[in-house]
């Protein structure tokens, strides 16, 4: 008798395991946006603003490099500095998309840059939308220092 109910116990945590593997984490596509992030602090359409003067150092997001590009999205967030040795930066930002597929998402991007490193590797830690619970992670890369080149690889 309790060998049954035993078994019947292991037999609906496989069933329960089952379901849940199969679920939507299963049917979840990757994603891969690529996008540039136009930094600028000056002139007359700034598109980040200093908020506090720092030492040293200094987010909309475009198809490309250029000012007059397709705006895809906005960046919101912030970053400072978080080295006194080197300059590197603690960012943390949402990549909120207004247009294209993903409109009304965002994906959530957490992590460090190095701005010495030719490529950095940021963390994806969550999103909204099409991108709730996401993980991931980010390519950074400088174009020039006011525009970052973004590739996101993602799993919604």
């Amino acid at each position: 008798m309790a060998c049954s109910k035993l078994s019947a116990m292991v037999l609906s945590v496989l069933v329960l395991v089952v379901v849940f593997a199969a679920g939507p984490a299963a049917e979840a596509a990757s994603a891969h946006l690529h996008f540039y992030m136009h930094d600028i602090t000056g002139g007359p359409s700034p598109t980040a603003v200093r908020v506090v003067n720092g030492p040293r150092g200094y987010f909309g997001n475009t198809v490309g490099t250029s000012g007059s590009s397709a705006m895809v999205g906005r960046a919101q967030g912030y970053y400072m500095v978080a080295s006194v040795a080197n300059l590197e930066l603690l960012v943390t930002m949402n990549v909120v998309l207004t247009s294209g597929p993903y409109a009304g998402s965002s994906v959530t991007v957490v992590g460090r840059d190095d701005i010495n490193a030719p490529v950095r590797e940021l963390s994806v830690v969550g999103g909204t939308g099409q991108f709730r619970m996401a993980r991931g992670y980010v390519l950074w890369k400088t174009v020039t220092p006011e525009i970052i080149d973004l590739e996101i690889f993602v799993n919604p």
